[in-house]
C-alpha cells in the first residue's frame, strides 16, 4: 500500500486529533468562561476611569490616552498569536497569555502607586495587556479549526464568543458594586484574580505539564514543532475567497467598534433623561441568546444538507445586512423605546458574524486558521479605530447622528457584497491536487 501524500496524511492526523463530544463540551464551557474573563479584564479600566481620574487628577485627554493604549498593543499581536496557535496549539497560547494578563490586571493597583508617574505606568500596563490579549481570538480560531468538527464549529464558536457579552455585563454589574463598596482597586483584583483561578483550573484538569513545558521550550528556542508549520503565504493570498473573508471580517469589526463606541453617547445626547442602565445593558442581554441561536441554526442547516458556503453567506446577510438596516433605523426615530429595540436588534444580529465569517476562515484554512484570522482581525481592529474617528468627524461636521449610522451601513454593505460575490468554503491551504471539493 502506497503512503498517503503529506497533505492527506496531515488532514487525517488532524481528524484523529479532534475532540470527542465530552471533550468538546468541557472545552466549550471552559473557553466560554475564559472569553468572559478576557472581557472582564478588558473593561475593568473603562469602568474605573472616572474614579481613577479623580484620584490621579487626569483630564479627559489623559484618560483617553490610557483607554486607547490597550488597542495599541492589541493590534500588534493578532498575527503572532494566530501563528503561534497553529504552531504549538491554541490552548497553550491562551493559557500562557491568560496567566500573564491576569497577573498584570491583578497588579494594576500596585503599579498605579509605584511612583507619581501614574499615567506612564497605567498606559504601559494597558499596552502590555493589549499585547497579551491580542493573541486570544486568533489562537482560539486555530484551536477550534483543528479540534472541532465542521458541522459543530459554528455553535462552538458562537457559544465561546457569547462570553464577550457576558463578561461585559459581569464587569458592568459587579464592577459598579465593587467600585461603590471598596473602591476602584477591587475591580482589578476581582477580574485579575478570577483569571488566575481559571488558568489554574485549565492547567490542572485540561492540560498536561509536559505539553506546557514543550510549548515553552518551542517559544524559547524558536524551533518548529513539525515540518508542516510553514504558512503558504503566496497560495493563500492568491485566492479571492481569502480576500473576501478578510474584507468581511474587516467590515464586521469596523461596524461593531463604531456602534460600541458611539451608541452610549447617542443615547445620552438624544435622550438625556433616559436611564443609562437600560441602553448599556439591554443590547448585550439580547446579544447572548442571539449568538447561541446563530450557532445552533448554522450547524442545524449544515446537518440538514445545506451547502456550507450557503449557510455562511446567510449568516453574513443577517450579521452585516439586516443588522445595518436596524442601525439605519436608529437615525430616523425620536422614540427612546424604539431606539433601544433597534440598537438591541443591530447588536444582537451582529453576533451572527460568529457563525459566518469567523467560522468561514476555519473552513478555508484549518491548518493555518489562526494566522489567517490574525491578519483579518488586525485589519478589522485598525479599520475600527479609523471608523470610530471618522464617525466622530461626521457627527461633528454634519451635526447629525444619521451620518454615523449611514457610515455603519456603508461599511457593512461593502463587506457583505464582497463576501456574497467571492466567498467560498473550500480549503485553500492544501496543494491544488488535494483540495477539498
Amino acid at each position: 500500500m502506497q503512503p498517503l501524500p503529506p497533505e492527506e496524511a496531515r488532514r487525517d492526523g488532524a481528524e484523529d486529533a479532534q475532540w470527542s463530544r465530552p471533550e468538546c463540551q468541557a472545552w466549550t464551557g471552559t473557553l466560554l468562561l475564559g472569553t468572559c474573563l478576557l472581557y472582564c479584564a478588558r473593561v475593568s479600566m473603562p469602568v474605573c476611569t472616572v474614579s481613577m481620574s479623580q484620584d490621579f487628577g487626569w483630564n479627559k485627554k489623559e484618560a483617553g490616552i490610557v483607554l486607547s493604549s490597550f488597542f495599541w498593543g492589541y493590534c500588534l499581536t493578532q498575527v503572532v498569536g494566530g501563528h503561534l496557535g497553529d504552531r504549538i496549539g491554541g490552548e497553550k497560547v491562551i493559557v500562557l497569555s491568560a496567566s500573564a494578563w491576569g497577573f498584570i490586571t491583578a497588579a494594576t493597583p500596585l503599579l498605579a502607586h509605584l511612583s507619581s508617574a501614574h499615567l506612564v505606568f497605567m498606559t504601559f500596563s494597558r499596552i502590555l495587556t493589549g499585547l497579551l490579549q491580542g493573541v486570544y481570538f486568533p489562537a482560539l480560531t486555530s484551536l477550534l479549526s483543528q479540534k472541532v468538527r465542521e458541522s459543530e464549529r459554528a455553535f462552538t464558536y458562537s457559544a465561546v464568543g457569547a462570553g464577550s457579552q457576558f463578561g461585559t455585563l459581569v464587569t458592568g454589574a459587579m464592577g459598579s458594586l465593587l467600585l461603590d463598596w471598596y473602591g476602584w482597586p477591587s475591580v482589578f483584583y476581582f477580574s485579575g484574580g478570577l483569571t488566575l483561578l481559571w488558568v489554574c483550573y485549565v492547567y490542572r484538569y485540561l492540560l498536561s505539564e509536559k505539553d506546557l513545558i514543550l510549548a515553552l521550550g518551542v517559544l524559547a528556542q524558536g524551533l518548529p514543532v513539525s515540518r508542516h508549520t510553514k504558512v503558504p503565504w503566496r497560495q493563500l493570498f492568491r485566492k479571492p475567497s481569502v480576500w473576501a473573508a478578510i474584507s468581511s471580517q474587516l467590515s464586521s469589526a469596523c461596524s461593531f467598534f463604531i456602534l460600541l463606541s458611539w451608541l452610549p453617547t447617542f443615547f445620552k445626547e438624544t435622550f438625556p433623561s433616559s436611564k443609562g442602565w437600560v441602553f448599556n445593558v439591554v443590547p448585550w442581554l439580547v446579544a447572548i441568546p442571539a449568538s447561541l441561536f446563530s450557532g445552533f441554526l448554522s450547524d442545524h442547516l449544515i446537518n440538514q444538507g445545506y451547502r456550507t458556503i450557503a449557510v455562511r453567506k446567510f449568516m453574513q446577510v443577517m450579521g452585516l445586512g439586516l443588522s445595518s438596516v436596524f442601525a439605519l433605523c436608529l437615525g430616523h426615530t425620536s422614540s427612546f423605546c424604539k431606539s433601544v429595540v433597534f440598537a438591541s436588534a443591530s447588536i444582537g444580529l451582529q453576533t451572527f458574524n460568529h457563525s459566518g465569517i469567523s467560522v468561514n476562515i476555519q473552513d478555508l484554512a484549518p491548518s493555518c486558521a489562526g494566522f489567517l484570522f490574525g491578519v483579518a482581525n488586525t485589519a478589522g481592529a485598525l479599520a475600527g479605530v479609523v471608523g470610530v474617528c471618522l464617525g466622530g468627524y461626521l457627527i461633528e461636521t454634519t451635526g447629525s447622528w444619521t451620518s454615523m449610522f449611514n457610515l455603519v451601513a456603508a461599511v457593512s454593505s461593502l463587506g457583505l457584497c464582497t463576501f456574497l460575490l467571492f466567498g467560498e468554503a473550500q480549503r485553500v491551504d492544501l496543494s491544488p491536487t488535494h483540495e477539498d471539493l
